[in-house]
């Protein structure tokens, strides 16, 4: 099964060239030039992995990073940026991001970086259903 990703970032050009290539690697590709519109997408759609441009204008990486783990805990983020630190990539590692990777990323590293994520999520969300249940059978005396 292909991975579902959401990719994010105000450069249009980028978007389009991104999205084109990982779709020659079989991914199913949702883009989105704004943390708003990314917002808006995830109401009504989940993701394997959620590719965040750290530098946009209104909300940055760091700002969506820090709402969607709000939201959906299970979420698995990997920020790209140009202007990459290693305090800003220890931040966002500590804030919940999956990865931190630099622009121009090597597609072959993303491709693997959103395979791991997928697995993930996988994991988070196969927990958090044993818990649901395990706390159905606590309730019920099942």
């Amino acid at each position: 099964m292909s991975e579902k990703v959401l990719l994010v970032d105000d450069e249009e050009d980028f978007l389009e060239a991104m999205s084109e290539r990982m779709r020659a690697r079989d991914m199913e590709v949702t883009t989105a030039s704004s943390a708003k519109e990314a917002f808006e997408k995830m109401e009504n759609e989940t993701f394997d992995a959620i590719i965040l441009d750290f530098q946009m204008p209104e909300m940055d990486g760091m700002e969506a990073l820090k709402s969607i783990k709000a939201k959906r805990p299970e979420s698995q983020i990997i920020l790209l940026t140009g202007y990459a630190t290693v305090e800003k990539g220890v931040e966002a590692m500590k804030i919940g991001a999956a990865d931190f990777l630099e622009k121009p990323v090597d597609l072959e590293l993303l491709s693997q970086k959103i395979k791991q994520a997928k697995a993930e999520k996988l994991l988070i969300v196969t927990k958090q259903q044993e818990k649901k249940v395990m706390d159905i059978i606590k309730k019920y005396g099942i």
